[in-house]
């Protein structure tokens, strides 16, 4: 089942609609909700190498788009609007605290666009940061992390799937494993 799902994914990255959809989680990511972008950019640039660099340019775009939606909610709507999100996803105790740890250190931004881009677009939002000064600070730092990607699967895609294919039971069961992990650590403590 999970050989079909594979496959289905690396036709479907390779379709004439894969760049939208892309942009569109991207978008989102950058906003509103924890929805990781790679899962979509992996198999892209992997089913069309020479492309890499485009997909990673779309993502840091898109992700840049949607962190300036965050940011906006985070100035016009902060109490009725961006504080319900984050307590939806169960984020508001780390919210707070990177609230205190970076509303005066212009360094860690970047760092807190990699790590938890919806909440610090709102944050960016709802402290005195500057619309110019948070786009800049997810350019750099969600957009590294597109970037870093694309060149990694730009150099390494063909033989990685070459290993995937090779070792596709034993790939799975440890991306399976790894997203299991992710998703205690973020989510369940």
């Amino acid at each position: 089942m999970l050989r079909r799902l594979y496959d289905w994914t690396l036709a479907r990255a390779a379709g004439p609609q894969a760049e939208a959809w892309f942009a569109g989680v991207s978008f989102v990511d950058g906003a509103l909700l924890p929805i990781p972008p790679e899962l979509l950019q992996i198999p892209m640039a992997m089913a069309r190498p020479s492309h890499a660099w485009r997909v990673g340019i779309i993502g840091a775009l898109s992700s840049a788009a949607g962190a300036v939606l965050g940011y906006e909610i985070g100035a016009l709507f902060y109490q009725g609007v961006a504080m319900p999100l984050i307590k939806m996803t169960g984020h508001l105790p780390q919210f707070e605290a990177f609230m205190r740890a970076v509303a005066g250190n212009v360094f860690l931004w970047p760092i807190a666009f990699v790590v938890m881009p919806q909440a610090a677009a709102m944050a960016a939002g709802s402290v005195p940061l500057g619309i110019g000064a948070a786009l800049a600070a997810s350019l750099v730092g969600r957009g590294s992390r597109f970037l870093i990607v694309a060149w990694l699967l730009r150099h390494f895609g063909a033989r990685a799937q070459v290993f995937i294919d090779r070792y596709f039971h034993h790939v799975a069961v440890a991306v399976l494993a790894i997203l299991a992990v992710y998703v205690v650590v973020r989510y369940a403590l």
